[in-house]
C-alpha cells in the first residue's frame, strides 16, 4: 500500500466488497478503510448510521463534534440517499423521458394494430356470411381468426424483438443491474402486444360473426 511506515504494518479487522466510490454507472473496484487517526486528510466524510428522522439528528451530531473539537467545523449535512439521487439525476430524467416515450409508443402500437385487425375484418364479414351458411360455427370463425391475428402479431414481435436487441446496446451505460435484453421487460412487452392483438381480433370477429349469415352475405 505504499512506502510510508505507517503502511507497512497494518492489521486487518475486516474485508469488504468492492464498491463503487464515484457514481453507480461506474465498475466496482477493491476499496480499503483505514481509521482516520492512521491516515487523516485522505476522506473527509464523517458517516453516521441511524434510524427516523435525520433532521433530528443533526443537532445532536453538532453536539457531539463540538464536544470533542469546538472548532472543527462541520459545515454540510446530506443524507446517502439524496447523494445517490445526486448522483443519478441524468439518469433518471433520461429513464422518465424513455418510459413516457415508449408508453407513447405503446399506446399508439395498440391503436394501430386495433385499426388494422378491425379494417381486415370488417372487409371480411362476406366471407364469414359465407362461412357460416356453410356450416361454420360462430367459434370456428372466431378460433380462425385469433389464429391469424396471433400468428401475425408473432411474426411483428420477432422482428421488433430483432430490432430492440441492436437498439437497446446504446442504453447499455444508463443501466444499473440490469442487461439491454432483460427477460422481464421483453417479455411483458410480447404479453402486452399479444394481448392488444387477441383483444383488437377478438372484438371485430365477434361482432361480424353475430350477422345474419344472410344478412352478411350481401356485406359490402
Amino acid at each position: 500500500m505504499g512506502d510510508s511506515p505507517q503502511n507497512r504494518d497494518i492489521t486487518v479487522v475486516g474485508v469488504v466488497k468492492d464498491a463503487k466510490n464515484l457514481g453507480l454507472d461506474e465498475r466496482p473496484r477493491p476499496s480499503v478503510f483505514y481509521p482516520y487517526s492512521q491516515h487523516s486528510g485522505f476522506a473527509n466524510n464523517f458517516v453516521v448510521r441511524y434510524r427516523g428522522d435525520p433532521k433530528i439528528l443533526i443537532p445532536q451530531i453538532k453536539q457531539a463534534f463540538a464536544e470533542v473539537d469546538a472548532n472543527l467545523p462541520v459545515p454540510t449535512f446530506g443524507t446517502l440517499e439524496k447523494m445517490v439521487d445526486d448522483s443519478v439525476r441524468t439518469q433518471r430524467l433520461v429513464a422518465q423521458l424513455c418510459t413516457l416515450f415508449g408508453t407513447l409508443a405503446a399506446l399508439l402500437a395498440c391503436i394501430g394494430i386495433y385499426g388494422v385487425m378491425s379494417y381486415g375484418i370488417a372487409r371480411r364479414t362476406n366471407e364469414f356470411g359465407i362461412r357460416m351458411a356453410l356450416g361454420a360455427q360462430r367459434g370456428d370463425v372466431l378460433w380462425m381468426v385469433l389464429r391469424e391475428t396471433v400468428g401475425l402479431v408473432l411474426a411483428g414481435v420477432a422482428a421488433g424483438l430483432a430490432l430492440a436487441a441492436l437498439l437497446s446496446r446504446l442504453l447499455t451505460s444508463m443501466l444499473f443491474g440490469l442487461s439491454p435484453t432483460d427477460p422481464l421487460a421483453i417479455g411483458l412487452a410480447t404479453a402486452l402486444m399479444l394481448a392488444v392483438a387477441l383483444i383488437a381480433g377478438w372484438l371485430p370477429a365477434r361482432r361480424a360473426t353475430r350477422i345474419d349469415p344472410t344478412i352478411a352475405l350481401r356485406y359490402e
